[in-house]
């Protein structure tokens, strides 16, 4: 068995719509990165490279890159839990935490969730998803930012 553990913060900008965990929520605000800066995927992929010692996403995929300009982190998942299984290992279960003052996250924790299960060929009794506000403290209770993270658990395939 191994654990990992991702993180990630990215900063908010006028305009929607916001997207979090592949899933198009309806919102004033986007976020910024360089690709199409889904916190979350971004905090699950990390997850699962640290779990399986495979590096990190900006090492995977840089934002010095061009062909990762306005990249879906669907995409960018999909390809490290490939790598992720290729090392040897299967997902066991996530659970990830949602860090956003607005919107509120409830309506929507079922689709992300479900998103997330089907991007990793996972059911969604393995996909654990949390939101907490910022109680209008720091970078996210200002509005300033969305941050995720992610903690997840790998089996050998072999087991």
């Amino acid at each position: 068995m191994r654990v990992g553990i991702g993180h990630d913060t990215h900063r908010l900008g006028e305009g929607g719509p916001l997207r979090l965990g592949g899933v198009e929520i309806s919102h004033d605000c986007h976020l910024i990165g360089h690709s199409d800066a889904d916190v979350l995927l971004h905090a699950i992929t990390d997850a699962l490279l640290g779990a399986a010692a495979l590096g990190d996403i900006g090492e995977l995929f840089p934002d010095t890159a061009a062909v990762n300009a306005g990249r879906d982190s669907a995409d960018m998942l999909r390809l490290a839990n490939d790598a992720v299984r290729e090392a040897g290992y299967k997902i066991v279960n996530l659970d990830c935490i949602i860090f956003a003052q607005r919107p509120k996250l409830m309506d929507y924790k079922v689709a992300i969730a479900r998103r997330v299960a089907e991007i990793l060929d996972l059911s969604i009794a393995e996909v654990g998803i949390k939101a907490k506000t910022g109680e209008h403290v720091g970078l996210v209770g200002r509005e300033e930012a969305i941050q995720a993270q992610c903690i997840c658990l790998l089996s050998s395939l072999t087991s």
